[in-house]
């Protein structure tokens, strides 16, 4: 099983990025998935998660109005919009997923919003 993000870049503060992540698992549609960061410096957080049945959970404060996570199970992709991006939003972005017990991350992409 393969998580492959995509869609990170610089962009200007005030923008927007629409993240990625493509799961290579005939399960994908039972799977709940995450998206984390990681700041330079700074431990990896949770930035949301949704449910297999698209609820979506745990968005963190900092993000809460600006990133919309979805997904689309025929494509077996989850995305992770991002609007009205600050500086503090730099990072990099992990999709991740639990499959039986095994924890699985993607390679990551960076996000970096600087003028």
């Amino acid at each position: 099983v393969q998580l492959v993000e995509s869609g990170g870049g610089l962009v200007q503060p005030g923008g927007s990025l629409r993240l990625s992540c493509v799961v290579s698992a005939f399960t994908f549609s039972s799977l709940t998935m995450s998206w984390y960061r990681q700041a330079p410096g700074k431990e990896r957080e949770l930035v949301v998660t949704i449910t297999s049945a698209g609820g979506s959970t745990n968005y963190v404060d900092s993000v809460k109005g600006r990133f919309t996570i979805s997904r689309d199970n025929a494509k077996n992709t989850v995305y992770l919009q991002m609007n009205s991006l600050k500086p503090e939003d730099t990072a990099v972005y992990y999709c991740y997923t639990n499959l039986g017990g095994y924890p699985l991350w993607g390679q990551g992409t960076q996000v970096t919003i600087s003028s």
